[in-house]
């Protein structure tokens, strides 16, 4: 798989390119949970539809009302839970 740099490009607040990107989890109109080469990535917004995913290349294009993007270092939202029961 030939997958390029990370990076993130939005447009008027209501297209996302995003590119670097190695998975997507899951997705429904209001948030879209995937993985990209520098950490989990979290997009949420309003009407979101995905109108280009292609996983070899490392690129998707996002389409909606993009209202928050947020990066996480965690690969898996069960991994965050887990540590924080170890450190209670």
């Amino acid at each position: 798989m030939a997958v390029e740099k990370h990076s993130l490009e939005l447009l008027e607040r209501n297209q996302l390119v995003i590119t670097g990107v190695t998975h997507v989890d899951n997705y429904d109109e209001v948030e879209i949970f995937l993985q990209t080469k520098l950490g989990a990535l979290i997009v949420r917004g309003e009407g979101l539809s995905i109108s280009e995913l292609n996983l070899e290349s490392g690129k998707i294009i996002v389409n909606g009302t993009i209202n928050q993007l947020n990066y996480s270092e965690s690969q898996s939202k069960k991994g965050k839970g887990l540590l924080q029961k170890l450190l209670k």
